[in-house]
């Protein structure tokens, strides 16, 4: 007898009918609870399973009906009528899967190009294999770790990203409508982006983006990297016009390559699109801006923000260059919850006061 049983048989040995029976319910009532919280709608019993189940719903006649709830009673009552009817057991439901033949070939057709799950099953036509669709070949790359996309292997976009962000930029113009003495102006500012750090480097705002104008911006953000320890290998930036030869030309005369982004590819250009996404929904869409020196101030303030209170995903949801405690300390109730604002509280940072 497993020691388990020992237990439970002495309970049920000195239990009356009454007690039996709220036995049964409080363990229906437990497995009750226990389905709501299984992820799958439906379980599906194995064979053995099954038999066993009807074994012992042979004793208790038509009250099985009303005790099992893994299965559905009219389930059960179609397995009881199956049986005495001598028929096997119902099939499982749902396809087959592919074989395992068929399996590798599609693992094989993809390691050894850069095809995604469509031009596959184009191949797979060729080889007389038709019974494999779109949604069978993409389901096995995924189940063996493959992107079901052409973009495995070296030589991609991402690979470029990744093996280049140390000394990797992005630029982006971003604008403003300003107040001026002579009616609303609109003003340029020129952002530079660390892609591996995140670090940030802003223009001065500008009502006219000239070639003399980005030349030295170009100069500047060259010294400025080089003040924060940031190197400087590649530049990727879109077509705009405003980007003139002398801008290339101060980045080549320093050993910078600068890398154009392909027409209407904004993704390529991704980290600083989405850090200028940003500023403008968190702060410069909030404001009314009286001229350049108060552009100049907003963006200011909020690369301060950004770089020294702001939590960043990609980090653990760390701050650029604040300091952040690195184990998890539960605030107490004598401690007290300060809040750092910026402009005037449209940029908000919580700390704890210092003891």
């Amino acid at each position: 007898m497993p020691p388990w049983f020992s237990p439970l048989f002495f309970l049920f040995a000195r239990s009356n009918e009454e007690q039996l029976r709220r036995h049964i319910l409080f363990l229906k009532a437990e497995l009750e609870m226990t389905r709501t919280r299984v992820p799958q709608s439906r379980i599906f019993l194995k064979e053995d399973e099954r038999q066993r189940l009807l074994e012992l719903g042979d004793g208790m006649g038509s009250d099985a009906l009303k005790v099992v709830s893994i299965v559905h009673p009219r389930t059960y009552r179609r397995w009881l009528e199956r049986r005495s009817q001598g028929k096997p057991p119902a099939k499982k439901m749902g396809r087959k899967g592919k074989s395992e033949a068929i399996r590798q070939i599609v693992v094989r057709l993809a390691k050894q190009n850069q095809w995604g799950y469509g031009r596959i099953v184009g191949e797979l036509r060729k080889l007389r294999i038709r019974c494999v669709g779109r949604t069978t070949v993409r389901t096995i790359l995924k189940e063996e770790g493959l992107h079901p996309g052409p973009k495995r292997g070296p030589g991609t976009w991402d690979d470029f990203i990744k093996i280049h962000a140390e000394t990797l930029w992005q630029c982006d113009f971003f604008s403003k409508m300003v107040m001026t003495s002579t009616g609303l102006r609109q003003a340029y500012v020129l952002a530079f982006l660390h892609v591996n750090s995140r670090r940030v480097i802003c223009s001065p705002a500008t009502l006219k983006a000239d070639d003399g104008w980005v030349t030295a911006q170009a100069e500047s953000m060259l010294q400025q990297a080089r003040g924060m320890d940031l190197p400087v290998r590649y530049l990727v930036r879109d077509l705009d016009f405003k980007y003139s030869k002398r801008f290339d030309q101060v980045f080549a005369d320093a050993g910078v390559s600068v890398e154009p982004t392909a027409p209407r590819a904004p993704n390529q250009n991704a980290f600083v699109e989405r850090w200028i996404g940003s500023i403008r929904g968190e702060c410069l869409n909030r404001f009314i801006t009286f001229g350049l020196g108060h552009l100049d101030h907003l963006v200011s303030c909020y690369l301060d923000y950004y770089h020294q209170a702001r939590p960043h995903q990609r980090l653990g949801n760390k701050p650029l260059l604040g300091v952040w405690p690195e184990v998890d300390d539960p605030p107490e109730s004598g401690d007290e919850i300060v809040c750092r604002e910026w402009l005037g509280g449209v940029l908000k940072h919580y700390e704890r006061k210092a003891a």
